[in-house]
């Protein structure tokens, strides 16, 4: 029988993983909006495809790069799930 502690521990990891794995992209795509937002206050230039295509190529960036280890990061943890229904 599953514990209440164990159930506890298995969701802490999980929402630790979606951090993880979701943090960088949204991390950047902000950074790379802030950024957008001041050179188009800067330069008066309010193009909504610009800030659009930006983020996206830098989420496409982060996924080339780091698409590795958040493809691992997430079967690792689906793995001890697994793990972990076949023991109960």
């Amino acid at each position: 029988m599953l514990d209440t502690s164990l159930v506890t521990q298995i969701l802490r990891e999980g929402i630790w993983v979606v951090l993880k794995i979701g943090g960088p992209m949204l991390v950047l795509s902000m950074a790379v909006g802030v950024l957008v937002a001041i050179f188009q206050a800067v330069t008066q230039i309010h193009e909504q495809t610009l800030g659009f295509i930006l983020k996206l190529t830098v989420i496409i960036l982060v996924l080339l790069v780091g698409g590795g280890w958040m493809m691992e990061t997430l079967l690792d943890y689906a793995k001890r799930i697994f793990e972990l229904m076949a023991a109960y």
